[in-house]
């Protein structure tokens, strides 16, 4: 008999419906014999997580059922086997798309999903796939957006304890003891919370009215967008107070050696000093970070970010137009092609001096767009006979070249002609009440990092490539930051019993015109009463990015109808396999 899959496949497809057979069993539904030892019989269990699909207006495309199809061959060999598989699918539905679709089409953003998730939901199952049709999750859906406010609430109220290496509630914060006034303190623990607002130069489209991650960049620049770099208010998450906790714990996993390696320069820990530079004519220090604080005798000359908020009152009249052209043509780059990619470093004078803290000289400012201020401070002190991209800029700029490193062989080399970055002998690195002359480059470091601290212009530091989460985005569809600012400055964080946040609704898509998303536009968003505290304000008017519903579906795939908890500990134990005494989300 041919095979007619027009007969065939929808038969099976009604059949496996019917009898539910792909359901999963919860690990209450098990007896505990199949729940707790397999080896006698019982049920093994096996979690198959499949690619989190973004529920577009075009349909399924061919990388879809690519992907699905190995993953549903190994989920019905393991169900056939006897094991309790877990197979679920879900939408990662909030996004930039679908909004952009509605302000086009004027189609509210909820409507054209549930449209886009039907749709997606009969092409997989007019293919067949085995999943537990009863766990879809929707990121937007308010029984899901709760638990996601609810995480970052959690954030928010957090604060990062280095000596347990865990984050506690912000209400076990030590206060210091001068600290009285509610409002002093309220300012202390913000400075502490592991959620907080910064101004950050971030990637702002312009036409789309909204800032971009970094990854959406090039697709938005192939379509014609223009993306600068342009300072704005953001939530930021302190995901930086992790990164020695994220390095020791890399010896935890079984990865490979070469991404372990990769994950480690990603967060990038380097051990040196940060140094104070004075500004000749000015009371403002630049501080700037090094992991060779040796060769500070050195520094002939200093970098800062074109968009350092020192700029525009240290640089001189004669030099404000053409600075001002200079970040034009740097904002419209992205930082990779800042850093990485960019091989003809270009920079300009600002007009101001800086004074070398250890050598007392006065040496030339600039900016220039190798230097990114989301990084560090935003500002580098410039040893060109001793490292390779400030001796090629030094040379191209005609700027002093300084020796304060001799070879360990003591050899002759052209200080002018070729750098030297290696460790070595002290030279050139004496005043009147400190030297480092003759010392190897291990013991200089410890000296020199002496002599800053005991002379208040500097300190020992350890500074990480690894930056803070940006966690906002000038956009409607997207889940509300359940956070209200007070018209008296203050500001609450929602209560659970509070959540979730819904989005009011709105006919207009379309950004505020101000840098805020269309949140901004809303009167009752914009003039709110808080009846728990009877004081007036706004609500938040940035809303999360994409990833905040999809940092943790997999885990509401294990519960996903729980109203009391995002996913219970007896279950995530179960199918996440933590132990009853260590394992599980506490």
């Amino acid at each position: 008999m041919a095979y007619d899959p027009s007969l065939i496949e929808p038969k099976w497809q009604a059949h496996w419906a019917s009898e539910n057979t792909f359901k999963t069993k919860d690990p209450t539904e098990l007896t505990e014999l199949e729940r707790n030892d397999p080896v006698k019989g019982g049920k093994e269990k096996y979690y198959i997580l499949d690619m989190f699909p973004y529920p577009s207006g075009a349909g399924l495309h061919i990388g879809h059922p690519e992907g699905y199809t190995a993953t549903d061959i190994l989920g019905r060999y393991k169900l056939m086997k006897g094991f309790n598989v877990l197979h679920p699918i879900g939408f990662d539905a909030f996004g930039l798309p679908t909004e952009r679709y509605s302000m086009k089409t004027g189609i509210h953003p909820r409507i054209a999903t549930e449209k886009n998730i039907k749709t997606f939901t009969r092409q997989l199952k007019m293919l067949g796939f085995g999943y537990d049709w009863d766990r879809v999750i929707n990121t937007t859906d308010p029984s899901y957006v709760k638990w996601t406010q609810w995480m970052f609430l959690l954030i928010y109220n957090s604060w990062y304890d280095h000596n347990l290496q865990k984050a506690r509630p912000i209400s076990e914060l030590p206060i210091p003891e001068h600290l009285e006034h509610p409002i002093d303190i309220e300012k202390y623990q913000d400075t502490r919370r592991m959620a907080y607002i910064a101004h950050m130069p971030v990637n702002w489209c312009e036409e789309l009215g909204t800032v971009l991650a970094n990854e959406e960049v090039e697709e938005w620049k192939e379509k014609g967008y223009t993306v600068e770099r342009k300072p704005m208010r953001q939530w930021m998450l302190k995901i930086t107070e992790y990164s020695d906790r994220l390095l020791e714990n890399l010896d935890l996993v079984d990865w490979p050696r070469s991404t372990k390696d990769m994950q480690r320069h990603w967060i990038g820990k380097s051990v040196g000093a940060e140094v104070y530079f004075g500004v000749k004519g000015f009371s403002e220090k630049i501080e700037v970070f090094t992991t060779r604080p040796d060769t500070i005798f050195g520094a002939t000359y200093m970098v800062l970010a074109p968009e350092h908020e020192l700029v525009d009152k240290i640089a001189s009249a004669n030099k404000i137009d053409e600075i001002k052209k200079y970040r034009e043509q740097a904002a419209l780059k992205s930082d990779l092609e800042r850093g990485e990619l960019n091989k003809d470093k270009t920079g300009i004078f600002v007009g101001a001096s800086a004074i070398n803290p250890a050598s007392g000289e006065e040496i030339p400012i600039l900016i220039a767009d190798y230097v990114l201020a989301g990084y560090g401070s935003g500002a580098i002190m410039a040893v060109p006979a001793h490292d390779a991209r400030d001796h090629e800029f030094a040379r191209k700029l005609n700027l002093q070249i300084k020796q304060v490193v001799a070879p360990k062989d003591n050899s002759d080399w052209d200080v002018q002609k070729e750098v030297f970055v290696e460790n070595g002998t002290g030279v050139n690195s004496e005043n009147s009440k400190i030297s480092w002359n003759g010392q190897r480059t291990k013991d200089a470091k410890k000296t020199a990092i002496n002599w800053l601290e005991k002379s208040g212009t500097g300190r020992a530091k350890v500074q990480f490539r690894l930056r803070d989460w940006l966690f906002s985005r000038q956009r409607y569809w997207g889940e509300p930051i359940p956070i209200i600012h007070f018209d008296d400055g203050g500001r609450r964080s929602l209560d659970l019993d509070e959540l979730p946040l819904r989005l009011p609704d709105v006919k207009d898509y379309k950004p505020a015109g101000t840098g805020e998303s269309p949140l901004a536009t809303v009167d009752k968003w914009m003039n709110y009463y808080d009846k728990k505290t009877g004081k007036h304000g706004s609500l938040e008017t940035n809303t999360m990015p994409q990833w905040a519903g999809s940092c943790w579906y997999y885990l509401r795939y294990i519960d996903p109808n729980n109203d009391d908890v995002f996913v219970s500990k007896d279950k995530e134990r179960y199918w996440m396999g933590g132990q009853k005494d260590k394992g599980g989300i506490d």
